[in-house]
């Protein structure tokens, strides 16, 4: 195929374009952000899930501690009632029955605030757990919220860019000979389209070429165009080629 050297170049700006947008679409559409953001979310449910456990641990001890409460609250009031009585009566069997009964409430209430105590250092350790569990989860919102506004500023930025080389892209296959550019799109189809032969390697695979490939090409017309021997992309060559 006949082509004007100028319109083989720019299919090398084309060829550039072309790995711009596949980058940036890339890039767009599988920001690095997304793993991270992933594991945070799943992170933050194992986090929740012990959350849940530990309030439910506060829970119990809370209302072990409302049982306790209540329960010397009715010793207190059945002291009251048995000191009322034992005040105003005359019967000595009554009296050291009421005496009897006032020690065993003491040692009752005394047995329940010892047990309310223990339960209230428990209370003290739930409380520090569940404070520690809830800043965890904070930290790691933040962190959410922070890897997501990057992916986002990410997948701005490759938007822009692709939307960028497009439009680049266009601009400068609308000035290519039909022909040309239509050899040129069947081959970028399976690799690499077009390559610059610079100082005897190829700009589309990176092989530097053979003695004998470089003989051939010499051989070929600046007006024709030539391939690469090792990926078949087009090989434009330059000055600086080492023909």
């Amino acid at each position: 195929m006949k082509a004007a050297p100028a319109d083989q170049l720019a299919l090398t700006e084309v060829a550039r374009l072309d790995a711009a947008i596949r980058s940036s679409d890339h890039a767009r559409r599988n920001p690095e952000q997304t793993t991270r953001v992933n594991e945070l979310v799943a992170q933050r449910q194992a986090q929740s899930a012990v959350l849940t456990g530990l309030l439910g641990d506060r829970d119990d001890v809370r209302a072990e501690i409302a049982r306790l409460e209540s329960d010397v609250a009715l010793v207190d009031a059945r002291v009251a009632r048995d000191t009322e009585r034992l005040a105003s009566t005359a019967n000595v069997k009554e009296a050291q029955g009421l005496e009897h009964e006032l020690a065993s409430l003491a040692a009752r209430k005394s047995a329940l605030e010892d047990s309310e105590l223990e339960l209230m250092e428990r209370l003290e350790t739930a409380d520090a757990s569940v404070a520690e569990q809830e800043a965890a989860i904070a930290a790691t919102n933040e962190e959410g919220a922070r890897v997501s506004a990057e992916g986002k500023a990410a997948v701005a930025a490759a938007t822009a860019l692709w939307e960028s080389a497009t439009r680049d892209r266009e601009a400068v296959a609308a000035g290519i000979p039909a022909e040309l550019l239509a050899l040129y799109d069947r081959l970028a189809a399976r690799g690499v389209g077009a390559g610059l032969l610079h100082r005897k390697t190829c700009g589309a695979c990176h092989m530097m070429l053979s003695g004998t490939d470089l003989q051939a090409l010499r051989q070929v017309h600046d007006d024709e165009v030539a391939f690469c021997p090792e990926c078949g992309a087009i090989l434009v060559r330059t000055e600086e080629s080492g023909l």
